[in-house]
C-alpha cells in the first residue's frame, strides 16, 4: 500500500461527517495490467428514486515547496485515475482533495486559467477545522 498523505484520515472523518459511507479505503483500480489505489470510494444515499451516489476521492497534501509541481503530478495522476474509473465504473465521480492555501494559490492563477475551468468542478477543498468546501 503507498503512503498516505498527511490528511488522509481528517478529508475521511470530514466526509463521514457529511453523510457518506467510506466503501473503500483504498478504492484499487486496474489501469492496463498495473494495479494502482485511489486513495477512497465513498458513497450514499440520496433520494429513494435516485439510489446511491458514488465517489472516489484523491487525497493531495500539498506538501512540497511548489504547489505547481505538486499540481502537476496530482493531475496526471487524476487524469490516469478518471480515465480507468470510466472503464470500470463508470457511474462514480472522481474529485480530488487538497488543503485550502493550495487551492487558494492555485485559484490565482491555474483555475481562472481558460481551459481549466472543468477542473474546478471535480475539486474538494480541506480548512482545518474538518471542513469540506465542494467546489461547484
Amino acid at each position: 500500500m503507498a503512503r498516505r498523505d498527511n490528511i488522509h484520515q481528517e478529508i475521511r472523518s470530514a466526509l463521514e461527517k457529511e453523510g457518506w459511507t467510506i466503501t473503500h479505503d483504498p478504492l484499487p483500480v486496474k489501469i492496463g495490467r498495473k494495479s494502482t489505489e485511489i486513495d477512497l470510494g465513498a458513497e450514499r444515499i440520496l433520494a429513494a428514486e435516485k439510489g446511491n451516489e458514488k465517489i472516489a476521492v484523491e487525497i493531495k497534501s500539498f506538501i512540497n515547496s511548489s504547489v505547481i509541481t505538486d499540481f502537476y503530478r496530482a493531475l496526471g495522476q487524476f487524469l490516469l485515475y478518471e480515465r480507468a474509473l470510466k472503464v470500470q465504473e463508470p457511474e462514480r465521480k472522481l474529485y480530488l482533495a487538497l488543503p485550502y492555501a493550495a487551492y487558494e494559490e492555485l485559484s490565482k492563477d491555474i483555475f481562472n486559467y481558460t481551459g481549466f475551468e472543468d477542473l474546478d468542478h471535480q475539486i474538494i477543498v480541506f480548512k482545518s477545522n474538518n471542513q469540506l468546501i465542494w467546489v461547484k
